[in-house]
């Protein structure tokens, strides 16, 4: 199958800027995709780890000199990290979109799908006081109520309103570390 790399949109310019403010220490970036998150991050000196589900795109970061593997999610991610950056596929479902660009856009059937994965998961792979930041869509769903259910405190640090949706930029934190 061949992926599409996503190119940098509106939500990672937006998530870009706060990656600037909080990088330090040890990052993950997952589903890094062009790599310009992660550069961003190695540009504040920071040891930087990329991963994508996309060969071509981990192919493409390597070749921009990022640390990056292939994977899905967290799983094939073994240490833990100070800062974990998330610009997840977040839309919902379009039966009409083409397969290659559902795989960087589309969250699952109702949107939120692959960051409740990510939740779920996340907390493993923060040191103490680690955080992670990530960008999604007013039509992604009920972001807020996962984060809820999975134990974190977060706050908005940004709304971004687009032509048919707004681009919100969270800070997430364990509630319990």
């Amino acid at each position: 199958m061949h992926f599409m790399i996503y190119e940098p949109q509106e939500d990672s310019l937006l998530l870009q800027k706060y990656v600037k403010i909080y990088a330090k220490g040890r990052v993950l970036d997952i589903g890094g995709g062009g790599g310009i998150l992660a550069e961003t991050a190695l540009g504040e000196r920071c040891k930087v780890v990329a991963t994508d589900i996309s060969k071509e795109a981990v192919e493409f970061m390597k070749k921009k000199g990022i640390n990056a593997i292939v994977s899905d999610l967290f799983e094939n991610v073994k240490e833990r990290f100070d800062l974990i950056i998330f610009n997840p596929p977040y839309l919902p479902e379009d039966k009409n979109e083409p397969l290659d660009s559902k795989i960087a856009t589309t969250g699952g059937k109702k949107g939120y799908e692959i960051i409740d994965r990510f939740l779920k998961d996340a907390k493993r792979f923060l040191n103490k006081n680690g955080k992670i930041l990530i960008v999604f869509s007013s039509l992604t769903g009920n972001v807020d109520k996962i984060l809820q259910r999975y134990g974190y405190k977060f706050k908005c640090l940004e709304k971004k309103r687009l032509f048919f949706e707004i681009l919100y930029v969270y800070l997430i934190e364990p509630k319990d570390i």
